[in-house]
């Protein structure tokens, strides 16, 4: 099994266009610099060069810790090429497999790291991509094989036109990442990850999408089930959030929308569980694993789990439906099964207790609600 890794951060830059020192900058209780090293350090990589250059001296104090070792590069001002090779250099006579990503694209998921990991012990490939939605980010992940060749490399356009000529020995990894292609030139781009990064624990819209279109293959039915779910389930949520509660909007928008992600499994909510988990959204697994059979608490706080399961069971693929037409139709389809019918009938109830506690709560119906926003009535 091919294994070691290392990682080499590229922070030797001028920042010009930012107006600030990119590595430097807040960034959630840290800094940039802080946060992409982690990075790599929760990925069990252990060593980690950061390539400085101007301002060096003001990054050293971020650099402690194992494994990680600042690499001066003198020649900064000529390009980012330069702190390449100098980031190559360093790694001496390790053998294995590296990282290379810029400072400036710090949101990377720690997901994407182990699976280009995985991927390069299972594959034969020396170059791994990520990519999302077709498109290549960062950061790469290059065999060492390639290290002299870099070194000695004289060709115009840098590290991009030197791994051109190795294409068909490279591969594109599919990652559930938008990150992987956001970085942060320019104080707009900062602000805006900043803002992004109170939100790293869950799937964004665009990523939900992916995984449900091109790693799990869903049809038009279930993805037009699973959007209107979503639209019905925040539409509950932002008139519960109006009547006090504090309901989070995007857990439930991205719970809903993969909540039939395992859809033709035995138990799809418990495996579409799993598979969240495994893929670090531990929180959207949690809503996934009960919106099939849910245990209500005789009291207490609405939750996001209640408000995806009643949207689910309001939904009949993409029609909006009452809760007594939807039951009927399945009491009916499984009427020769005792057990079966158990488990619809306890569905039902829990449908109806959640519908009534979202009623108290808003001091009114859905009847009330639903209509002028596109769902009609849900006793029709």
């Amino acid at each position: 099994m091919r294994k070691p890794y290392a990682a080499i951060i590229l922070a030797a830059g001028y920042s010009s266009r930012m107006g600030e020192f990119k590595p430097l900058l807040p960034f959630g209780g840290s800094t940039v610099i802080e946060r992409v090293i982690g990075l790599f350090l929760d990925a069990g990589i252990d060593r980690v060069r950061v390539v400085t250059g101007h301002r060096s001296t003001e990054l050293l104090p971020f650099l402690g810790g194992a494994g990680v070792r600042p690499v001066l590069n003198d020649r900064y001002q000529e390009g980012m090429f330069t702190s390449v090779l100098a980031g190559v250099k360093s790694l001496e006579e390790f053998r294995g497999a590296f990282f290379l990503l810029p400072v400036d694209i710090p949101l990377v998921r720690l997901q994407t790291i182990i699976t280009l990991m995985a991927a390069y012990e299972s594959g034969s490939k020396s170059i791994l991509y990520p990519s999302f939605n077709g498109r290549r980010g960062h950061p790469p992940l290059i065999s060492t094989e390639f290290s002299g060749r870099i070194a000695s490399w004289k060709g115009e356009g840098g590290l991009n036109s030197f791994l051109a000529q190795y294409d068909s020995g490279a591969e594109e990894v599919e990652v559930t990442d938008k990150f992987i292609l956001e970085d942060m030139d320019r104080p707009e781009e900062y602000r805006r990850l900043l803002e992004m990064r109170e939100d790293l624990g869950l799937p964004t819209f665009q990523e939900c999408e992916m995984l449900l279109l091109n790693r799990f293959a869903a049809d038009k039915p279930l993805l037009d089930h699973c959007r209107n779910v979503e639209r019905l389930a925040l539409l509950l949520a932002r008139e519960l959030n109006k009547a006090g509660c504090s309901l989070d909007q995007e857990l439930i928008a991205a719970a809903s929308l993969l909540h039939d992600l395992a859809k033709g499994s035995v138990d799809h909510a418990a495996e579409g569980a799993r598979i969240m988990t495994e893929i670090g959204y531990p929180s959207v697994a949690e809503i996934i694993a009960v919106h099939m059979d849910i245990g209500l608490p005789p009291d207490g706080p609405i939750g996001e789990g209640e408000v995806v399961y009643l949207a689910d069971k309001m939904m009949q693929g993409d029609r909006f439906i009452s809760l007594k037409e939807r039951f009927a139709a399945r009491m009916n389809r499984h009427a020769a099964d005792p057990d079966a019918c158990r488990a619809v009938a306890g569905r039902l109830k829990n449908a109806l207790l959640i519908r009534d506690r979202l009623e108290k709560r808003l001091g009114r119906s859905l009847d009330e609600i639903l209509p002028g926003n596109g769902f009609g009535s849900p006793d029709e």
